[in-house]
């Protein structure tokens, strides 16, 4: 379904549209929103989690005064608005805010980045991106990132990642065999992405690791040879100050007292604060830096997703309440079996059953 105002067309989506995994990709951006039980849900891609003060002041009116007054952090450090109100009406602002700047584009602008890095790199990147027509038709969740040296995102196994410490290129977390040059970074980056267009010509692949021996065939296409060569371990990342936010949502009061500093949103659901900000205000408005919310994060739930068998965020919470410290790996709550927002790597899985809890261990 769609709808056109002041000359934005938005595309209504329910997943439910779309049986199996023949359905077209409906991962929800700015133009293209999710019809969730709760109402349309629209998201903003933040590239390396950047958003200026002005930027985050106007998406909590956006959700104070078209939708919920819930702001979620995802697990690509972007964020979504729940229950709008009109999609149109929201979509026009975020364009006046800078938060649109490629309509063909908006929901391929998927670049996770360390959040201790700079940011020309990512700017580059989405600037390139967002100059190739084709790279439109990209899936809405493939995936790039730029590691600072910290090896902090390459735990995402995104499908193109560069380490910056040693110039490789990591295709769906595997080396392909590749050293680049600072100037090749982005031109062999979208090439990676091109090639995997190539590739999936004839394939429904979302992602470079559901095609066939796909690092494998992407290297060759880049001139490289995908290698089982160890990653380094990750570094601790040292930041001023990381701001929790309890299972990745944020009130527009939140929302509007981090914006009293310079921040950038971490695909870990937290803030890092890169400018002094007052941090008396922080607390006083729902956030800290409690060890126990370190590495909880929950789906939706009821009510705001229709396939929900639980209040997901309310149990997380209630369950946190009982801990005395962080959990010893980190804990996702999910309402039903997609397991939806779910971090990668070893993860406790808490899903909801319609009769308690059933615990997995990934």
């Amino acid at each position: 379904m769609a709808a056109t105002r002041t000359g934005v067309t938005i595309l209504f989506v329910s997943i439910a549209d779309f049986p199996g995994r023949a359905r077209p990709d409906a991962c929800p951006g700015a133009l293209q929103v999710h019809e969730a039980a709760d109402g349309p849900l629209a998201r903003i891609r933040l590239p390396g989690g950047a958003i200026t003060r002005a930027q985050l002041l106007e998406l909590a009116a956006c959700a104070a005064e078209l939708g919920t007054g819930v702001i979620e952090l995802t697990s690509r450090a972007n964020v979504q608005v729940r229950g709008l109100r009109s999609p149109a009406a929201f979509a026009d602002r975020m364009a006046a805010a800078g938060l649109l700047p490629s309509p063909s584009h908006e929901r391929v602008r998927n670049i996770v980045a360390s959040p201790t890095g700079s940011l020309a790199l990512v700017e580059t990147l989405d600037r390139e991106l967002c100059a190739r027509p084709r790279l439109a038709a990209l899936p809405g969740r493939f995936l790039f990132a730029l590691d600072d040296g910290t090896c902090d995102v390459t735990t995402l196994k995104a499908d193109v990642t560069h380490l910056a410490a040693e110039g490789r290129l990591l295709l769906a977390g595997v080396d392909a065999g590749l050293v680049l040059e600072q100037e090749t970074v982005v031109p062999t980056m979208l090439a990676a992405a091109e090639a995997f267009l190539d590739e999936r010509d004839t394939s429904e692949a979302w992602r470079i690791a559901e095609l066939p021996d796909g690092p494998a065939r992407i290297a060759t296409r880049l001139g490289g040879t995908a290698t089982d060569r160890p990653l380094p371990p990750a570094r601790p990342r040292r930041v001023p100050l990381e701001v929790v936010v309890p299972l990745g949502r944020l009130t527009p009061g939140q929302a509007r007292a981090l914006a009293t500093g310079a921040v950038r949103l971490t695909p870990w659901r937290t803030v890092v604060v890169t400018e002094q900000i007052d941090g008396t205000a922080l607390e006083a408005a729902g956030l800290s830096t409690d060890p126990r919310w370190a590495g909880v994060t929950a789906c939706t739930g009821r009510p705001g997703c229709a396939k929900a068998l639980a209040d997901v965020q309310a149990d997380a919470r209630r369950w946190v309440a009982t801990l005395t410290g962080p959990a010893p790996a980190p804990v996702h709550w999910s309402g039903c079996e997609r397991r939806c927002g779910a971090p990668p790597g070893k993860v406790t899985h808490r899903v909801a059953t319609g009769d308690g809890y059933d615990e997995r261990h990934q």
